[in-house]
């Protein structure tokens, strides 16, 4: 019988994503928040590829419910757009799991800022397919429209996640520099 070990990295691993998610909570300028930062966190040090997915969607997925049950006063458990939210956090994890296997301050900048960049171009594109706004009609015009008022949202989704991605990714090295336990092991 084969068993795994839960060890001290993927205790703190888990934490931190889930602590990370825990400050959509407090107040916050609109879209700087933590979620593409965490997505690349899961998938830079988690060594499975469905754990660095299932892990930072998991805690989104929580931080979601608590906060539509706090605006709307009943659990949501999918909302409108959902897919496409989640869909692009699904692309960004393995983004990072394929750009920061050797995490490096150049490669946290050029992944946190495709992040950022991924996740406006797949949610605006899922507000003008999906929606049926009047004002982002279904041809090419109505698409970039979409994109044009999406924009400002898209200066704090990019503040957001390079602060949050520094936060993490910061963090996280500075442990495993002070405690040996924290590095590398094939058990996450």
């Amino acid at each position: 019988m084969k068993t795994s070990i839960i060890n001290t990295r993927t205790v703190l691993l888990f934490a931190m994503a889930l602590l990370v998610a825990l400050t959509r909570l407090i107040p916050h300028p609109i879209n700087f928040a933590p979620l593409a930062a965490m997505a690349l966190f899961g998938g830079a040090y988690f060594s499975r590829r469905t754990t660095a997915v299932i892990v930072p969607l998991t805690a989104l997925w929580m931080s979601d419910l608590v906060i539509n049950f706090s605006i709307y006063g009943r659990i949501v458990w999918i909302y409108e757009g959902f897919y496409w939210v989640y869909g692009s956090f699904i692309l960004i994890a393995g983004l990072g799991y394929l750009t920061l296997k050797k995490v490096k301050i150049s490669r946290l900048i050029f992944a946190s800022i495709s992040a950022s960049t991924l996740f406006f171009v797949v949610s605006n594109f899922g507000v003008w397919y999906s929606f049926g706004n009047p004002n982002f009609p279904s041809t090419v015009e109505g698409l970039l429209k979409c994109y044009i008022a999406g924009l400002p949202y898209f200066w704090n989704t990019l503040a957001g996640d390079l602060f949050y991605t520094t936060i993490l990714f910061g963090s996280f090295e500075w442990a495993q520099l002070r405690f040996s336990k924290l590095k590398f092991s094939s058990v996450d």
